[in-house]
């Protein structure tokens, strides 16, 4: 077919109306169309070398066809996946995405600002603190937002996050089930739902195993960073030098406290074990390999963008603040192991 194929083009080769071909080509709308037909639809698009137009596109819905994304922290590697499966149902969709990024616990208004100066059609934040401004000002206007990894305490807007009481659980049965009883934990900010649901978590599997636990036997780290988590690990082992294992709020929490480990002249896995959390790539490459839990970042995109491409197509409301929180399962290495003979 010579020239730029278009959607009647599409339509009329798979004898639908152009609406139908509309509708079955987009992601946030095709569940409407009968399965046969969407099938029929993508084939027909894919053979002819179909591609939307997204100003077109655009000009008929009065969007911009643009997401706006903001991060926290782009050195933290679980971003990469949970970006990539955004983009990947977002440029399914037509849409390209706006992505910023926020350093380090960095003022989020400004940038947020700038996206809808650029007029986004909606936003995906995973920058959440548990008590937000910003996303109350975004619920208070309507603009269409999907948290996604952390959310707010009130549950404002649609969210996307994992299940931190049943992760904390998978590592805290785990090593009570090596026989560890001397258990302490490296925990994330607590103004942010991640770090603050971690830290409950563990008291609350702690305490349901019958194990004592306090306030002495947890550390917060300043931020989900090595550095931090060293600190922090640093902290306490001083205080509590017969610790036998180690629940870190994050990987690279982790990480620090393996150098925390090594510094008190302990070898982690033999002497102290640790546990990570979010299983970023490379773990298996530490020395020792890092037990964590696994978290599905690039499925955590790709339902946060599903999400909102409801919102945009009017197949959900935004007054559905619902809280999706995906299940987690634990990679077990040989940084988690039975406690000393002499513990």
């Amino acid at each position: 077919m010579a020239g730029r194929v278009t959607l009647r083009d599409v339509a009329r080769e798979a004898g639908v109306h152009t609406s139908t071909a509309s509708r079955a080509l987009n992601p946030a709308t095709r569940s409407v169309v009968n399965p046969e037909t969407v099938e029929k639809v993508l084939a027909v698009a894919r053979r002819l070398g179909y591609r939307p137009h997204p100003l077109a596109r655009g000009l008929r819905t009065n969007q911009t066809m643009t997401i706006g994304m903001v991060i926290p922290d782009i050195e933290n590697p679980i971003f990469g996946p949970l970006v990539a499966g955004a983009e990947s149902v977002f440029g399914a969709g037509g849409y390209s995405v706006l992505i910023t990024n926020v350093d380090r616990g960095g003022n989020v208004k400004p940038l947020v600002a700038t996206l809808l100066e650029r007029r986004v059609d909606g936003l995906v934040l995973a920058t959440a603190l548990r008590e937000d401004e910003v996303v109350s000002e975004l619920r208070a206007q309507d603009i269409p937002t999907v948290l996604v990894n952390r959310t707010t305490d009130e549950y404002l807007v649609p969210s996307i996050v994992v299940d931190d009481q049943a992760g904390i659980g998978l590592v805290v049965r785990h090593l009570v089930g090596l026989g560890h009883r001397r258990i302490g934990h490296v925990a994330g900010p607590r103004h942010l739902s991640t770090g603050w649901g971690r830290y409950q978590g563990f008291f609350g599997w702690m305490q349901s195993l019958g194990l004592d636990v306090s306030p002495e036997q947890v550390e917060e780290a300043e931020w989900f960073q090595v550095e931090p988590g060293y600190r922090a690990a640093q902290r306490l082992l001083e205080r509590l030098p017969d610790l036998t294992a180690i629940v870190a709020g994050n990987d690279l929490i982790g990480l620090g406290c393996y150098r925390a480990i090594r510094e008190f002249g302990k070898e982690v896995g033999r002497d102290v074990s640790v546990t990570g959390y979010n299983d970023i790539a490379l773990l298996d490459l530490m020395q020792p390999p890092m037990t964590s839990v696994r978290v599905p970042f690039r499925r955590m995109g790709e339902e946060a963008a599903k999400l909102l491409l409801g919102l945009l197509s009017g197949e959900r409301s935004d007054t559905e603040t619902i809280s999706v929180r995906l299940q987690p399962i634990l990679s077990v290495r040989s940084s988690t192991a039975p406690p000393p003979d002499d513990a």
